[in-house]
C-alpha cells in the first residue's frame, strides 16, 4: 500500500534491490549445505552398507557439524559485514565469483574426499 502511495512500482523496487552480495552468498551457502549434506549422506550410507561395521562413517557425519557448517558460516559472515552501499557494488563481482567457486568446490569435493579417506583408513584396519 505504501508503495502505491509513494508511486514506486515493483519493477523499480526490483532494480533498486537487484544486486545484493549478502543475499546471494547466503543463498549459495544454504544450497551448498543442502548439496553437501545430501552427497555426504548418500556416500556415507554407501560406506555403511559395505558391512565393515566401522565407526568411521559416523565420524564423517560429525565432521559436517564440527567443521563444515562453521566454515560455510565464515564465507557468509565476510559478506554480511558489507554496508548496504557496498553490498550492491558491481566491482565485488570477481571476488564473489572466486569465493563462490571455492565454496562449491568444497561442497562437492569434501564429501567425496572424506568418504574415500575414511574408506582408505578402514581398509588399513
Amino acid at each position: 500500500m505504501n508503495r502505491a502511495l509513494e508511486g514506486t512500482t515493483k519493477a523499480e523496487n526490483r532494480t533498486a534491490h537487484k544486486l545484493d552480495w549478502r543475499r546471494k552468498i547466503s543463498d549459495h551457502v544454504a544450497f551448498g549445505l543442502l548439496v553437501y549434506t545430501g552427497l555426504h549422506i548418500v556416500l556415507t550410507m554407501g560406506a555403511l552398507k559395505s558391512g565393515h561395521g566401522s565407526l568411521l562413517p559416523y565420524f564423517a557425519l560429525v565432521v559436517l557439524v564440527a567443521a563444515v557448517i562453521p566454515a560455510c558460516r565464515w564465507f557468509e559472515m565476510r559478506w554480511e559485514e558489507l554496508s548496504a552501499h557496498d553490498a550492491s557494488d558491481p566491482g565485488l563481482a570477481p571476488q564473489f565469483r572466486r569465493e563462490v567457486a571455492m565454496l562449491w568446490l568444497a561442497v562437492v569435493g569434501l564429501p567425496v574426499a572424506l568418504t574415500f579417506g575414511f574408506k582408505g583408513i578402514a581398509a588399513l584396519f
